[in-house]
C-alpha cells in the first residue's frame, strides 16, 4: 500500500518544513510514503524550503487557484500510484500525526472518503474564529440539505481519500474544493466518514483563500449552485420553474374571477398579461429542466467512461 500525502502550498515558508518534519514515516499497512507538495505560485522560499525537507515539489509560476492545485494534486498522485492520498494544509494548523487515524477507515474498508471536522471538539471549537465558525456552518447546512447527509464540517482540508475515490473525483471549480467532493462522491454513492481532529490557530495569520471573506462566500455558492445543478437539474430548475408557472396561475385566476364577478378588465388587466408572462416562463423552466435531465444522463455516461479510461491509464503507470 502507497500512501501520498499532498499539500498545497502558496506562501508557507514559515511552516511548510515543520509540516513535512511531522509527517509519520511509518504507518501500519502502509509500505510506502511519498510527501508531495504543490506550490501555487509562491513567492516566497517555500518550494526550496520543501525540497530541502524531503518532499517532492511540483510548482507554478503564476497562482491558479485552490481547486487547480487539488486536482493537478490527484492526478499526480495516480501517476505515482497512490493507494491513499491524505491531503494536509501547509500552515502547521493540523496535526500530521493524526494521519493513521485519518486513514484507518479507508484501511478497513469502511469508507472511501475520510474528512477530519473541527467541530466535535471544545477544545478545537474555542479556537476557531467567529466568522470561520459561521460560514462553515452556514455551507454545511447547505450541503445537508443537498445531500441528506448530516456532516458537521464541510470546509476542513485534512482528509483521505481512497484510490477508488480518486479515480471517481471529476472536479470542476478552480477556486477551491472542499464542498465539491462533498457532493461528487455523495452522488456518485461513494461512502464518506467524518472523525474529530484537532486543530491549532494562529491569531496572527491570515487565512489566504479566505481573506476577503465576501469574495470566498460568493465563490463558494457558486460552485456549490453549479454543481447541484449537474447532479440534481429537475429540481435546480423544476422547482423554481413550477413555483413561477403557479404564481402565474393565480395571478390568470383571480383576473378570471374579476371578470366574472364584474364583467371587466379594469384595472386588473395588468394582473391578466403578469401571469401570462409568469406562466411562460415557469413553463419554459420546466421544459429546460427535462432537457438538463437528458443531458445529465449523458454526463453519467460519460463520467463512467472518463472513470473507465483513467483506471485503465493509471493501472499501465502503476
Amino acid at each position: 500500500m502507497k500512501l501520498v500525502v499532498l499539500i498545497p502550498t502558496y506562501n508557507e515558508e514559515k511552516t511548510i518544513a515543520q509540516v513535512i518534519q511531522d509527517i509519520p514515516r511509518n504507518v501500519e499497512k502502509i509500505n510506502e510514503i511519498e510527501i508531495l507538495v504543490i506550490d501555487d505560485g509562491s513567492a516566497d522560499k517555500t518550494v526550496s524550503i520543501a525540497r530541502n525537507a524531503g518532499a517532492t515539489v511540483i510548482s507554478y509560476s503564476k497562482n491558479k487557484g485552490l481547486g487547480f492545485v487539488f486536482s493537478r494534486g490527484i492526478e499526480e498522485a495516480l501517476k505515482r500510484g497512490a493507494d491513499i492520498l491524505v491531503n494536509i494544509d501547509a500552515d502547521a494548523q493540523f496535526n500530521p500525526k493524526e494521519i493513521p487515524k485519518l486513514i484507518k477507515p479507508i484501511l478497513e474498508k469502511k469508507a472511501e472518503m475520510v474528512a477530519g471536522t473541527r467541530f466535535e471538539s471544545k477544545n478545537s471549537l474555542s479556537q476557531i474564529p467567529f466568522l470561520k465558525k459561521w460560514g462553515n456552518r452556514v455551507f454545511t447546512s447547505l450541503i445537508n440539505i443537498l445531500t441528506r447527509e448530516k456532516f458537521t464540517d464541510t470546509q476542513c482540508g485534512f482528509r483521505a481519500y481512497s484510490r477508488e475515490a480518486l479515480l471517481r473525483l471529476n472536479l470542476f471549480g478552480r477556486f477551491t474544493y472542499t464542498q465539491e467532493v462533498f457532493l461528487d462522491l455523495v452522488n456518485k454513492g461513494l461512502k464518506i466518514e467524518q472523525i474529530p481532529i484537532t486543530v491549532r490557530y494562529y491569531k496572527e495569520r491570515q487565512a489566504k483563500i479566505s481573506a476577503s471573506f465576501f469574495r470566498y462566500f460568493l465563490q463558494t455558492i457558486i460552485i456549490i449552485l453549479r454543481t447541484f445543478r449537474d447532479y440534481k437539474p429537475l429540481l435546480f430548475f423544476g422547482i423554481p420553474g413550477v413555483s413561477i408557472f403557479g404564481v402565474g396561475i393565480l395571478f390568470w385566476f383571480y383576473s378570471f374571477i374579476y371578470w366574472l364577478l364584474h364583467h371587466q378588465t379594469t384595472p386588473i388587466r395588468m394582473y391578466f398579461f403578469v401571469g401570462t408572462g409568469l406562466i411562460t416562463f415557469g413553463f419554459l423552466l420546466l421544459v429546460l429542466a427535462f432537457i438538463a435531465d437528458m443531458l445529465k444522463r449523458i454526463r453519467q455516461n460519460q463520467e463512467e467512461i472518463l472513470y473507465k479510461l483513467k483506471k485503465k491509464e493509471y493501472e499501465k503507470s502503476d
